[in-house]
């Protein structure tokens, strides 16, 4: 285990952006340097406790994903060694498993939301008017249960600390336009589709995940950020799914849960996680990234 990165510091490089997780350094004028951290984000709040390996972890699950659904759309990698940006040895014990060099490519307006299973806001939605996102579903439903197909249900990007809404597919088409609109539906589904199955064959249950795209000059549409990890995605074990509740996961939902416990209202600052919290969510991800690569982290 490496001594946890709670936030990056590559004065070599002049800063673009802090995330909930990531960090974002100006490379060139075609590449950023990406770090993500150990930090992590619930309820939209950026917690101070942080999760050794979790961003190593992120990225080499995230990685695992676009090398295994390029045929789908292209990512924003670049493929180069992000040691070769620094040549500071402080700078470069923060980068190892965690850092990536990727393409500048500007970001969609939306976060592209897919779920394939009754649960969260989703549930809370459907008990209430039977639809999730204004969709409308068959009655009866329990929770957790399987969708008729997965639903695409974009959401707003929220600036740190403050929360995402879900938006009507009418509202991305008027964010993004109407073919671009219904290319990132059909992209997100695919990867959804796709990636479930795979899971599925390892154990998992991706019961919903969220994509985010961005374009390069040409109009040309990327995958970027993160995909189908723990902190984008809810992941439960598939021998412990019942229909009517919801099941453990090897997400962050355990952290939520926690914070739930707490009475905790939900807005900054966040509290302070105990060790035994900490370290059992640093294990889920752990568990996570075995289960879908058949390897351990190291």
């Amino acid at each position: 285990m490496n001594p946890p990165l709670l936030q990056s510091s590559i004065s070599s490089l002049r800063l673009l952006h802090r995330g909930k997780v990531r960090d974002l350094y100006d490379v060139d004028a075609n590449t950023m340097l990406l770090i993500a951290t150990d930090r992590l984000s619930a309820f939209d709040v950026v917690l101070p406790t942080p999760i050794p390996d979790k961003g190593a972890i992120l990225t080499q699950i995230a990685n695992f994903w676009f090398d295994k659904l390029g045929h789908v759309i292209p990512n924003h990698l670049t493929g180069a060694d992000p040691m070769s940006v620094v040549s500071d040895p402080v700078e470069k014990a923060q980068l190892g498993p965690r850092a990536l060099l990727v393409k500048k490519l500007k970001p969609l307006p939306i976060e592209a939301i897919v779920r394939g299973y009754l649960v969260g806001s989703g549930w809370k939605e459907y008990k209430a008017s039977g639809t999730v996102c204004g969709i409308p579903l068959p009655a009866g439903l329990q929770e957790a249960a399987k969708l008729p197909q997965p639903l695409f249900t974009p959401s707003s990007k929220a600036a740190v600390g403050d929360h995402d809404e879900n938006i009507t597919l009418d509202r991305a088409a008027e964010l993004l336009g109407k073919e671009l609109a219904e290319k990132v539906a059909q992209v997100s589904i695919q990867l959804y589709s796709e990636a479930a199955a795979y899971a599925l064959t390892r154990g998992i249950i991706i019961a919903d995940t969220k994509f985010e795209f961005g374009l390069d000059e040409a109009g040309q549409l990327y995958l970027i950020d993160e995909a189908l990890t723990p902190d984008s995605s809810r992941f439960w074990p598939a021998d412990q799914y019942v229909p009517g509740k919801n099941p453990p996961s090897y997400d962050k939902q355990y952290v939520r849960d926690w914070l739930e416990s707490t009475g905790w209202n939900k807005t900054p600052p966040g509290p302070a996680l105990p060790d035994e919290v900490a370290s059992k969510t640093g294990d889920k991800y752990r568990e996570a990234y075995f289960r879908l690569t058949g390897k351990t982290f190291r």
